[in-house]
Protein backbone atom coordinates (compact mmCIF):
# COMPACT_ATOMS: atom_id res chain seq x y z
CA UNK A 1 0.00 0.00 0.00
CA UNK A 2 1.36 3.30 -0.96
CA UNK A 3 1.44 6.36 1.70
CA UNK A 4 0.53 9.86 0.93
CA UNK A 5 4.09 11.06 2.27
CA UNK A 6 5.72 8.44 -0.22
CA UNK A 7 7.21 10.39 -3.21
CA UNK A 8 8.63 7.18 -4.72
CA UNK A 9 8.03 6.71 -8.74
CA UNK A 10 5.43 3.33 -8.64
CA UNK A 11 7.41 0.90 -10.70
CA UNK A 12 4.98 -2.28 -9.84
CA UNK A 13 7.58 -3.90 -7.70
CA UNK A 14 7.23 -4.34 -4.20
CA UNK A 15 10.29 -2.24 -2.40
CA UNK A 16 13.08 -4.39 -1.07
CA UNK A 17 14.06 -5.26 2.32
CA UNK A 18 16.89 -4.15 4.53
CA UNK A 19 19.63 -6.28 4.06
CA UNK A 20 19.37 -8.83 7.63
CA UNK A 21 22.44 -7.91 9.92
CA UNK A 22 25.33 -9.50 9.51
CA UNK A 23 25.65 -12.95 11.67
CA UNK A 24 29.05 -13.28 12.89
CA UNK A 25 30.19 -16.70 13.34
CA UNK A 26 33.24 -18.79 15.40
CA UNK A 27 35.78 -18.27 13.02
CA UNK A 28 38.12 -21.43 14.38
CA UNK A 29 34.99 -23.87 14.94
CA UNK A 30 36.05 -26.02 11.33
CA UNK A 31 40.01 -26.05 12.93
CA UNK A 32 38.51 -27.57 16.35
CA UNK A 33 35.87 -30.19 14.55
CA UNK A 34 38.38 -31.36 12.67
CA UNK A 35 40.78 -31.25 15.78
CA UNK A 36 37.86 -33.52 17.22
CA UNK A 37 37.92 -35.56 14.64
CA UNK A 38 41.43 -36.89 14.23
CA UNK A 39 41.57 -37.66 17.39
CA UNK A 40 38.48 -39.86 17.45
CA UNK A 41 40.19 -41.48 14.19
CA UNK A 42 43.89 -42.27 15.84
CA UNK A 43 41.86 -43.65 18.72
CA UNK A 44 39.78 -45.61 16.23
CA UNK A 45 43.12 -47.12 14.57
CA UNK A 46 45.06 -47.51 17.97
CA UNK A 47 42.30 -49.89 18.53
CA UNK A 48 41.97 -51.50 15.77
CA UNK A 49 46.09 -51.91 15.50
CA UNK A 50 46.37 -53.61 19.35
CA UNK A 51 43.54 -55.99 18.40
CA UNK A 52 45.13 -56.97 15.29
CA UNK A 53 48.52 -57.11 16.60
CA UNK A 54 47.36 -59.64 19.64
CA UNK A 55 45.20 -61.62 17.53
CA UNK A 56 41.84 -60.39 19.27
CA UNK A 57 39.83 -58.19 16.34
CA UNK A 58 36.28 -59.95 16.17
CA UNK A 59 33.53 -58.16 14.03
CA UNK A 60 32.13 -57.52 17.31
CA UNK A 61 35.03 -56.01 19.04
CA UNK A 62 35.42 -53.86 16.09
CA UNK A 63 31.94 -52.17 16.26
CA UNK A 64 32.99 -51.38 19.93
CA UNK A 65 35.30 -49.68 18.70
CA UNK A 66 34.19 -47.78 16.58
CA UNK A 67 31.20 -47.13 18.97
CA UNK A 68 33.79 -45.27 21.64
CA UNK A 69 35.46 -43.32 18.53
CA UNK A 70 31.84 -41.66 17.77
CA UNK A 71 31.19 -41.25 21.45
CA UNK A 72 34.54 -39.51 21.65
CA UNK A 73 33.52 -37.37 18.42
CA UNK A 74 30.54 -36.87 19.99
CA UNK A 75 31.96 -35.58 23.29
CA UNK A 76 34.95 -33.16 21.86
CA UNK A 77 33.06 -32.23 18.98
CA UNK A 78 33.09 -28.23 19.96
CA UNK A 79 29.38 -26.17 19.57
CA UNK A 80 29.16 -23.82 16.52
CA UNK A 81 28.84 -20.52 18.12
CA UNK A 82 26.70 -17.48 15.70
CA UNK A 83 25.13 -14.20 16.93
CA UNK A 84 23.44 -11.20 15.17
CA UNK A 85 21.64 -8.38 15.81
CA UNK A 86 20.06 -9.11 19.30
CA UNK A 87 21.07 -12.95 19.35
CA UNK A 88 24.02 -15.33 20.54
CA UNK A 89 23.26 -19.09 19.36
CA UNK A 90 25.18 -22.40 20.01
CA UNK A 91 24.52 -25.47 17.91
CA UNK A 92 26.08 -29.07 19.43
CA UNK A 93 25.54 -32.35 17.66
CA UNK A 94 22.06 -32.94 19.88
CA UNK A 95 21.14 -29.33 20.91
CA UNK A 96 20.41 -25.80 19.94
CA UNK A 97 20.20 -22.85 22.12
CA UNK A 98 19.45 -19.64 21.59
CA UNK A 99 19.51 -16.30 23.87
CA UNK A 100 18.32 -12.46 23.27
CA UNK A 101 21.53 -10.85 23.87
CA UNK A 102 19.64 -7.43 23.80
CA UNK A 103 17.74 -8.46 26.84
CA UNK A 104 20.22 -10.22 28.97
CA UNK A 105 18.83 -10.59 32.60
CA UNK A 106 22.40 -12.45 34.10
CA UNK A 107 25.79 -12.59 32.50
CA UNK A 108 28.18 -14.88 35.08
CA UNK A 109 31.40 -17.03 35.17
CA UNK A 110 30.99 -20.42 36.25
CA UNK A 111 34.39 -22.40 36.92
CA UNK A 112 35.44 -25.91 36.90
CA UNK A 113 37.11 -28.04 34.45
CA UNK A 114 36.69 -25.75 31.85
CA UNK A 115 35.21 -22.03 32.41
CA UNK A 116 31.70 -21.32 30.73
CA UNK A 117 29.80 -18.12 30.32
CA UNK A 118 26.03 -18.53 31.50
CA UNK A 119 24.17 -15.98 29.72
CA UNK A 120 20.44 -16.06 30.71
CA UNK A 121 17.60 -13.25 28.59
CA UNK A 122 13.96 -12.21 29.96
CA UNK A 123 12.77 -14.60 27.97
CA UNK A 124 13.99 -17.58 30.32
CA UNK A 125 16.55 -19.17 27.81
CA UNK A 126 20.05 -19.96 28.89
CA UNK A 127 23.34 -20.66 26.95
CA UNK A 128 26.91 -21.95 28.05
CA UNK A 129 29.76 -20.19 26.03
CA UNK A 130 33.18 -20.89 26.45
CA UNK A 131 34.91 -17.67 27.15
CA UNK A 132 37.23 -18.28 25.08
CA UNK A 133 35.54 -17.83 21.60
CA UNK A 134 35.02 -14.50 22.25
CA UNK A 135 38.20 -13.62 23.44
CA UNK A 136 39.63 -15.62 20.00
CA UNK A 137 36.80 -13.70 17.64
CA UNK A 138 36.59 -10.17 18.08
CA UNK A 139 33.97 -9.44 15.40
CA UNK A 140 32.00 -12.37 17.59
CA UNK A 141 32.93 -10.04 20.67
CA UNK A 142 31.92 -6.99 19.39
CA UNK A 143 28.54 -8.46 18.06
CA UNK A 144 28.05 -9.53 21.89
CA UNK A 145 29.51 -6.60 23.69
CA UNK A 146 27.20 -4.49 21.61
CA UNK A 147 23.92 -6.13 22.54
CA UNK A 148 25.18 -6.40 26.27
CA UNK A 149 25.48 -2.51 26.40
CA UNK A 150 22.18 -2.19 25.17
CA UNK A 151 20.55 -4.73 28.15
CA UNK A 152 22.68 -2.52 30.72
CA UNK A 153 21.42 0.59 29.60
CA UNK A 154 17.98 -0.72 29.73
CA UNK A 155 18.64 -1.84 33.15
CA UNK A 156 17.40 -5.81 31.74
CA UNK A 157 20.91 -6.75 32.97
CA UNK A 158 20.58 -7.15 36.74
CA UNK A 159 23.75 -9.13 37.26
CA UNK A 160 27.08 -9.62 35.66
CA UNK A 161 28.31 -6.50 34.43
CA UNK A 162 31.42 -7.02 36.58
CA UNK A 163 31.98 -10.90 34.16
CA UNK A 164 31.22 -8.98 31.12
CA UNK A 165 33.86 -5.72 32.47
CA UNK A 166 36.62 -8.55 33.10
CA UNK A 167 35.83 -10.33 29.98
CA UNK A 168 35.85 -6.88 28.25
CA UNK A 169 39.48 -6.44 29.37
CA UNK A 170 40.53 -9.38 28.80
CA UNK A 171 39.96 -9.30 25.21
CA UNK A 172 41.51 -5.35 24.69
CA UNK A 173 44.76 -7.18 25.98
CA UNK A 174 44.53 -10.33 23.73
CA UNK A 175 43.69 -8.32 20.97
CA UNK A 176 46.84 -5.53 22.12
CA UNK A 177 49.12 -8.30 22.66
CA UNK A 178 48.29 -9.86 18.94
CA UNK A 179 48.81 -5.91 17.24
CA UNK A 180 52.26 -5.73 19.45
CA UNK A 181 52.94 -9.52 17.85
CA UNK A 182 52.46 -8.18 14.46
CA UNK A 183 53.59 -4.98 14.28
CA UNK A 184 57.19 -6.51 16.21
CA UNK A 185 57.10 -9.52 12.98
CA UNK A 186 56.82 -6.38 10.68
CA UNK A 187 59.56 -4.58 11.90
Amino acid sequence: MRHCSDTRPDTGTPPRRPAPAATVRDRHWARDLHTALRCAVALLGLLLAIDGCTGALTWGRAVLWLALAVLLLAVLCPPRVSAGEGWLATRAPLRRRRVRTDLLVSVRVVDGVSRRLVLRDACGARVEVDPRILVDNPALWCRFDEDARKSAARGSLRCGQRALRDLAERVEGETALAVFRISGMES
